[in-house]
């Protein structure tokens, strides 16, 4: 079964105004367009449109589950004693300002912390509870954008302590000496394990007080040196002139929108990734990130659980955010697809989603994916075996779907639900699509 979908963006401060409609052909609504979410998730189901089983995605798999989600995705929520649920939450998300650093649980780490603060009476709809719900949340984000900007993980203290001897160095030579970050690199750097001094490190900058306040201050002042020397007022010219620069741009652009947040130092200590479009991170339980600007696609496992370390006015627990994050210095954690038959699959390994991305014609070229073959009346097809439901959203052009039941045609800016029993789906015409689903059994 094909049923159409559609959403109204969630209007987050940090959105983009004209982002997401300029992506679908819609007209901007004049407010922050941050996040399109397709999925049943309850902050926000997507509704059903025309005939409908349903008002919205979360009603219809209440009633239906059966047919809305197949009756394997039924028997493992009911053999774990909870209600059928779609597994993942497919957005468009356009960011236009930095959103809040974060990390994710691990499913270990949910089931537990939502069974502690159920225990100690916390209400799940409460501002300073955690953990709203029993899953994990890993996710990645596919960018759209000609570059899309985050920070995530940790980097290895050398790269670090280089960082932080360039701003000392520059703060000195401009007359204005930096104690504070002396002191910082000397911190991080005085323990022999990775883990244990990056873990103190950030456990000491959250804390605040007022030598965590001297460190932003300075860092920020350095920043700027640093970013004057190389010629670079903006961003845009920090891409062209040197990716060096780009942590010296995070600590500017932090501070610019969050004055004195203890996150600007501790933006130092992680990689900062430039994605172009086409490309994608992962980002697994424990992984510390926050996305800075840009606009992409982001799949994720449908949970609330989102523990935040700073750049928010929302509720920062930081003993809590200490225990789920993973302290090892890590590469960026770019993923890379599986090419099957012209159709790129980002698999992250996760049993809740993966994403496939059909680009044929103009888009193709446009997005640098590889074109499928020709079937015949000057479009591509491309198939891809469904074991689970899906959710598919057109960027571009006009394509036809069609399983073992039904069909249907999506044009620019159009999604759709499908359920399992389609089966393996046949893609027709010419554009760009992106499905998400869930892996299901093989």
């Amino acid at each position: 079964m094909f049923v159409r979908i559609d959403n109204t963006p969630r209007d987050y401060a940090w959105g983009d105004p004209t982002a997401i409609a300029r992506l679908l052909g819609r007209v901007p609504s004049g407010a922050p367009e941050a996040e399109l979410w397709l999925g049943a998730h309850p902050g926000s189901p997507a509704r059903i449109e025309g005939a409908s089983p349903a008002p919205d995605l979360a009603a219809w798999i209440a009633a239906d589950p059966v047919t809305a989600l197949g009756p394997d995705l039924v028997a493992a929520d009911h053999s774990a004693g909870r209600a059928p649920h779609l597994p993942f939450l497919l957005k468009v998300l356009a960011a236009a300002a930095p959103l809040s650093l974060q990390a994710h649980p691990s499913p270990e780490q949910a089931a537990e912390g939502f069974a502690r603060e159920d225990a100690a009476g916390i209400p799940r709809d409460a501002p300073h509870r955690n953990y709203k719900d029993p899953f994990h949340k890993p996710e990645l984000i596919y960018a759209l954008s000609d570059t899309f900007h985050a920070l995530c993980g940790f980097r290895d203290r050398a790269s670090v302590a280089s960082d932080l001897v360039r701003l000392v160095a520059v703060a000195a030579d401009a007359g204005s000496p930096a104690p504070a970050v002396a002191a910082f690199a000397a911190r991080l750097t005085a323990a022999d394990d990775d883990g244990a001094a990056l873990r103190d490190g950030v456990t000491w900058l959250l804390s605040g007080g007022a030598e965590v306040n001297a460190l932003v201050a300075e860092t920020m002042r350095a920043a700027r040196l640093v970013l004057a020397e190389a010629g670079a007022d903006d961003f845009e010219e920090v891409d062209a002139l040197d990716p060096a620069l780009l942590p010296f741009e995070s600590v500017v652009t932090l501070h610019d929108a969050y004055p004195g947040d203890a996150g600007v130092p501790l933006s130092l200590l992680l990689n900062r990734v430039r994605l172009t479009r086409g490309q994608a991170l992962y980002l697994p339980a424990g992984n510390i990130h926050m996305y800075l600007r840009g606009l992409g696609v982001e799949l994720m496992a449908a949970s609330d659980n989102v523990l935040r370390g700073g750049f928010t006015p929302k509720h920062v627990d930081v003993d809590e955010l200490g225990r789920v994050l993973d302290f090892t210095p890590l590469p960026a954690p770019l993923l890379e697809p599986a090419i099957e038959g012209g159709v790129e699959v980002f698999r992250p390994g996760v049993p809740d989603f993966e994403l496939v991305h059909i680009a044929s014609g103009a888009a193709a070229a446009a997005s640098g994916a590889e074109a499928g073959t020709d079937a015949g009346a000057g479009a591509d097809a491309y198939r891809i075996r469904l074991t689970a439901p899906a959710i598919a959203l057109a960027t571009s052009g006009s394509l036809e779907l069609a399983g073992s039941h039904g069909a249907v045609s999506v044009a620019r800016g159009q999604a759709v639900y499908i359920t399992p029993d389609e089966g393996e789906l046949e893609v027709r015409g010419r554009g760009e699509l992106f499905v998400a689903t869930s892996p299901g059994k093989s």
